[in-house]
C-alpha cells in the first residue's frame, strides 16, 4: 500500500503515469506525484522492483506545452530571467535525483512510444529496460533549439556508447525498440499486446531464482560510484537548458510552431514536444 493519493499516475508498487489523453505528456500533476511516488516506493518494506511504464499508446510524449508553458517575462535582467527558469524547471532535476538516490532496482518498461524528455532522461539511469514492440524513442532536442535534459547525454552515452548516444540527442535520429535489443541497451521485447504481462512475468521470475536483497545490494554496488557524476551532469545539463532559454531560441520555436497548430483548428489538440517534430517533417515532405 501507498500512503499518497494520486491523479495523474497510478501506483500499484510500480509506478505508471496517467495521462492517456495527453499521450503522458509531462504536465498536471504528472512531475510531482512520480517524484513523490520514487520516494514512497523506495520505503516500501516489502518491494524489491520499481518499475516504471505508461497508460496507453505512448509511454511518454515529453512536455505539455499547452500547460507547461516556459516563463515569459518581461524580466528586468538576464538573471532574473534565469532564476525563473530554474525555478520553472526544478521538478525535473529533482525527479532525475530522486531517481538516481533511489535504492530499488528501477525497470524501466516502455509500452509504446516516448519523445523528449520521456525518451531521454530515464533509459540511462535504468537498471533494466523491457520494452513493446511498438516503442521507439525520439529525443529531437536541436531541432526545437533545446539541449538534452538532466543529464541524459552522459547517462546515455553509458549505455548506448558516445557516438549512438550523439545520433540521438545530438541529432535527433529516431532508434526502436528492436536496435535497442539488438545494442544490448533493452534486456527484452515482448509484443505490445499483453505487454504488461510479459513484464510481470519477467520479474516473477527474477524473484523466484534471485535473493532481493542481494540483487539491490549489487544494484548499489554498480550505481555508487556513479551518483556525483550523474548528478553534476544533471546539473550542467539544465544550466544549459537555463541559458538556452535566457536567450529565447526555444521559446521563440516553441511559440511559432504552437500558432502553427493553432492554425491548423484542431479540436481539443494536445500540444507537445512530438506533435512539433511530427508536423514540422510533415510539412517538409510537402516540398
Amino acid at each position: 500500500m501507498v500512503k499518497t493519493d494520486y491523479n495523474d499516475i497510478i501506483v500499484e508498487v510500480a509506478g505508471q503515469f496517467n495521462r492517456p489523453d495527453y499521450l503522458n505528456a509531462f504536465g498536471g500533476r504528472l512531475l510531482p506525484e512520480t517524484i513523490n511516488a520514487f520516494r514512497e516506493l523506495n520505503e516500501h518494506p516489502d518491494t524489491v522492483f520499481t518499475v516504471l511504464t505508461g497508460a496507453g499508446r505512448f509511454f511518454s510524449a515529453g512536455w505539455d506545452i499547452r500547460n507547461n508553458s516556459f516563463p515569459s517575462g518581461p524580466f528586468e535582467t538576464d538573471a532574473d530571467a534565469k532564476i525563473a527558469h530554474a525555478t520553472h524547471l526544478f521538478p525535473c532535476l529533482e525527479l532525475i535525483r530522486t531517481i538516481i538516490d533511489h535504492g530499488k532496482i528501477f525497470v524501466l518498461a516502455l509500452n509504446g512510444p516516448a519523445t523528449g524528455g520521456g525518451a531521454a532522461w530515464f533509459p540511462g539511469l535504468a537498471d533494466t529496460i523491457l520494452a513493446a514492440d511498438s516503442c521507439h524513442l525520439h529525443a529531437p532536442f536541436s531541432a526545437l533549439a533545446l539541449v538534452p535534459e538532466n543529464g541524459s547525454i552522459r547517462t546515455l552515452s553509458h549505455s548506448l556508447g558516445i557516438h549512438r548516444a550523439n545520433d540521438m540527442l545530438l541529432y535527433g535520429n529516431k532508434v526502436t525498440a528492436q536496435q535497442l535489443h539488438a545494442w544490448g541497451t533493452v534486456s527484452e521485447v515482448y509484443p505490445t499486446e499483453g505487454f504488461l504481462s510479459h513484464v510481470e512475468a519477467f520479474l516473477e521470475r527474477q524473484l523466484q531464482q534471485n535473493d532481493g536483497k542481494s540483487m539491490m545490494i549489487a544494484k548499489r554496488l554498480q550505481t555508487a560510484p556513479l551518483r556525483n557524476e550523474r548528478l553534476l551532469a544533471a546539473f550542467d545539463a539544465m544550466d544549459a537548458l537555463h541559458e538556452r532559454l535566457v536567450e529565447g531560441a526555444p521559446t521563440a520555436r516553441f511559440i511559432k510552431k504552437i500558432q502553427e497548430l493553432q492554425g491548423m483548428c484542431v479540436k481539443d489538440a494536445v500540444w507537445t514536444c512530438a506533435d512539433l517534430v511530427i508536423e514540422k517533417k510533415e510539412k517538409e515532405s510537402k516540398l
